[in-house]
């Protein structure tokens, strides 16, 4: 009977060691596919339309770092609902 026990726990620790194994070379390869399908076709894009996604360019007679995003006051009405 112990004989059995010792077979069945080793079939069991076996099959842990299998689906970890497998868990990792599969979350290797998915997350692998959604980097460059994600990274990728982005820089694609910024690449056709010359954007710039960070600005890597730092003008040394600048006083600051922040860039004037030109924010104007709206009318109150059209704060409400923005989501």
């Amino acid at each position: 009977m112990s004989e059995l026990k010792s077979i069945i726990n080793e079939f069991h620790q076996g099959q842990k060691m299998f689906g970890e194994d497998i868990a990792r070379l599969v979350n290797s390869v998915l997350l692998t596919v959604v980097y460059f399908i994600g990274v990728g076709i982005t820089w694609i894009l910024t690449c056709f339309n010359k954007e710039e996604i960070l600005e890597l360019k730092i003008n040394p007679g600048a006083g600051t770092y922040w860039k004037d995003i030109n924010l104007t006051t709206k009318p109150i009405k059209e704060y409400y609902r923005q989501f």
